[in-house]
């Protein structure tokens, strides 16, 4: 089998830092694969790399000469002056420029159907749409639009929200014919319904995809290989993330026990050092430098996990209470009235689709906006950490570690022992050797997990967490849930993420509709449950529609009108058939006839209308004739 693609020593750095370190890999034909990394360690710059996006100090990226590739950026770039449509289907791809031009044409077509001039673009651009067999793509393209929530296909890209603009970025990666898809962060700003339709959709889809993703339950359904991106080195694994955990498992025990018989070596040199030996000979001096040697070789590459429950402030039984709050905006109720109470200990997921009101919520709930009606009561003991979905300002000529002893020096353990900043920052994935990193130098994601740390540090014994998922890598949210486990506060989270609410989470408030509801459980069992109350109200509505159409006394056969009727139907259906066939020839045949197309096209969409009412019409007598024989 001829490889895809094929990297060779790839070498990424910036300034001290090395991203890639020599990478080594190959991408196979239907292939889906799953980049996973800590934040900062080069996820988003290898993606850059194939893509042509960013280059290499070192080595070679070679593929076939007709190879196409499409990349979906973390943050997508749109042309100002684009509508959607145009973002959608922009691209050198000739079926891409046929679909766009039909879809304006059509457009302008429809705003002024007697401009002779449109309907001559359009009839030319329909002859395109058969030369290149396009009418299939065109059907799948709005299928994903539609899928994705992309609905006003006119409107500018530069009126859209950061969610709008993901999905209208995503439609466009999944619509454009590729060899290779890159997708950095797919799922962000899509609700679970739309992430379990994009799962169904990329097991058909026929490139092969490299994706950077933080939700574990679809780099579980979706890949089948997994690159684990750290400290400039690529390990490869076979098979899905849940077989990944396994393997990496294996091979940080087995680096464990390198390191330990490191340590043990070392401390046997140095103990032979420190008897007395006199240090000038010559086998002295060797050994000396063998010590510095295997001091060189131990790093911080495996790190040991301190568990250690973290205390908070002191809670008492009064924590939160809202009383029939409600907000509104523009008119538009987001919060309907609410009456909740929050108990010591709870773990409360809120969710809903994008734009429901979650955070809405979460910032009422807090003290931060004020609700339109009702009253939210805190008790006195209470302290808010609150993670936020917006990007905080940060002083970036500060270093890591200043960062955080801003807000403390130290955290204490639920059993009053001291854990200090520096430990902090090692069990939330800064190294030493990286705690004195300036913040400028750190990546997005670097900034985001050290926003959370600094809001964990000011030991709050409630815990707000609005979509931390969206900015955070799978590794610091293992942290992160290992964190809440032992976390003796209250948390509530707004999330998307069913793997985070599975594991963090015991009850939910779920936006339904403009309605708040309340779900005792996990979200997956809430989800199931959903499935199956929308399942039975659709086959309620179907006995219903059978029983409202069942007639209170059935006939025995056709009425004098209705068989004369069904008699004629066929030979006049097969007349229209044939009468828009010779419309469609003529509307061709008229060239620059403008006068006579338009004429001829109006006939056109008359004779279809009257061919769909007598369709129509065959199926109801069909049916009824059917009704008799049974």
């Amino acid at each position: 089998m001829v490889s895809l693609v094929v990297a060779d020593g790839l070498r990424k750095s910036y300034g001290e830092k090395v991203l890639l370190d020599g990478v080594v890999f190959t991408v196979e034909p239907r292939e889906r694969i799953g980049l996973i990394g800590v934040n900062g360690t080069g996820k988003s710059t290898l993606l850059k790399v194939l893509a042509g996006v960013e280059s290499t100090e070192e080595g070679s990226i070679t593929h076939a000469n007709d190879f196409t590739l499409t990349y979906l950026r973390q943050e997508p770039v749109f042309s100002e002056d684009r509508t959607v449509l145009e973002e959608v289907f922009a691209g050198e791809a000739q079926l891409m420029r046929t679909l766009l031009q039909y879809e304006e044409a059509q457009y302008k077509l429809e705003a002024d159907p007697a401009n002779e001039r449109l309907l001559e673009q359009y009839t030319r651009v329909q002859q395109q749409m058969d030369a290149q067999q396009a009418w299939d793509a065109g059907t799948q393209a709005k299928t994903i639009l539609t899928r994705l929530g992309v609905s006003d296909f006119h409107k500018r890209t530069s009126t859209l929200s950061g969610g709008q603009k993901k999905r209208v970025a995503l439609a466009k990666a999944l619509i454009q014919p590729a060899d290779l898809l890159l997708l950095d962060e797919p799922t962000n700003h899509l609700d679970h319904e739309t992430i379990e339709w994009l799962e169904k959709h990329l097991a058909t889809y026929t490139g092969s995809l490299i994706m950077v993703t933080h939700d574990r339950y679809f780099l579980n359904r979706v890949t089948n290989r997994i690159f684990e991106l750290d400290q400039g080195q690529l390990y490869t694994y076979k098979g899905n993330y849940e077989l990944f955990l396994e393997k990496k498992a294996e091979r940080v025990a087995e680096a464990q026990q390198q390191e330990q018989k490191l340590q043990n070596t070392l401390r046997r040199e140095l103990a032979w050092l420190r008897r007395g030996a006199k240090a000038r000979t010559t086998k002295q001096k060797a050994r000396i430098g063998r010590v510095e040697s295997l001091q060189e070789q131990s790093t911080e590459q495996v790190q040991e996990n301190l568990e250690f429950a973290i205390g908070s402030k002191r809670l008492g039984n009064d924590v939160i209470e809202a009383k029939g709050i409600t907000k509104a905006f523009d008119g538009r109720t987001v919060v309907p009235q609410l009456d909740y109470l929050i108990t010591k200990g709870e773990r409360l997921g809120i969710t809903g689709p994008n734009g429901s009101g979650k955070t809405t919520l979460l910032n009422m709930l807090a003290g931060r906006i004020e609700p339109d009606a009702g009253e939210v009561l805190v008790g006195q003991t209470v302290r808010i950490g609150y993670y936020t979905q917006e990007h905080e300002e940060m002083d970036e000529s500060l270093r890591v570690i200043e960062y955080i002893t801003e807000v403390a020096e130290i955290v204490h353990t639920v059993d009053g022992q001291i854990i200090t900043a520096e430990q902090m920052l090692e069990r939330f994935l800064f190294p030493r050797s990286h705690q004195w990193t300036y913040i400028h130098r750190l990546s997005g994601g670097e900034r985001r997990r050290l926003y959370l740390l600094r809001v964990l540090m000011s030991e709050p014994n409630v815990l707000f967490l609005d979509e931390p998922t969206n900015d955070l890598d799978t590794e610091t949210l293992s942290v992160l849930e290992d964190y809440l486990d032992q976390f003796p506060g209250v948390v509530l989270t707004v999330s998307h993420d069913r793997y985070f609410l599975d594991r963090t989470v015991d009850h939910l408030l779920a936006f339904e509709s403009g309605e708040i509801h309340r779900f005792q459980g996990h979200y997956t069992d809430y989800l199931e449950q959903r499935r199956q109350q929308l399942a039975n109200a659709q086959a309620q509505e179907t006995v219903q529609t059978k029983t409202d159409s069942r007639p209170e006394k059935r006939k025995k056969k056709l009425s004098y009108n209705e068989q004369k009727e069904w008699d004629g139907l066929e030979d006049r259906i097969e007349k229209l058939e044939e009468a828009i066939k010779t419309l469609e020839a003529e509307i061709q045949a008229a060239g620059s006839d403008a006068g006579k197309a338009t004429e001829l096209f109006r006939k056109q969409q008359e004779a279809e209308t009257e061919l769909e009412q007598a369709m129509e019409r065959w199926e109801e007598l069909s049916e009824l004739i059917e009704s008799f024989e049974s």
